[in-house]
């Protein structure tokens, strides 16, 4: 059974940096794109960054959040920095097969159980 699980999240002011973890098991995931989804309270999952062998950003988050993967060790990490209040958010760890770089989490067919970013003014 694969799995995801995501860890790093936190409490931080605006400006701060925090640093997310997923990793997976049950299989490899080389060959798939990993994501990172958001959802804050009273909205809808929005979609943060994703990889392949490229990169892919959201336009809000562009230029301050990076995403990056170690294969060797089935992980995924996303590097926030910068963060604003309006990044508060449950962060979500994503898996795609076929290795599609998409934004639309329904392409998406493995999750993680996400994650709590609170960032404070």
């Amino acid at each position: 059974q694969a799995q995801l699980v995501e860890s790093g999240g936190g409490l931080v002011q605006a400006g701060g940096s925090l640093s997310l973890s997923c990793t997976a098991s049950g299989r490899t995931f080389r060959n798939y794109a990993m994501g990172w989804f958001r959802q804050a309270p009273g909205k809808e999952r929005e979609f943060v960054a994703a990889t392949t062998w490229f990169t892919y950003y959201a336009d809000s988050v562009k230029g301050r959040f990076t995403i990056s993967r170690d294969n060797a060790k089935n992980t995924v990490y996303l590097q926030m920095n910068i963060l604003k209040p309006e990044d508060t958010a449950v962060y979500y760890c994503a898996a795609a097969t076929g290795g599609v770089l998409s934004r639309s989490a329904v392409d998406y067919i493995y999750w993680g159980q996400g994650t709590q970013v609170t960032v404070s003014s």
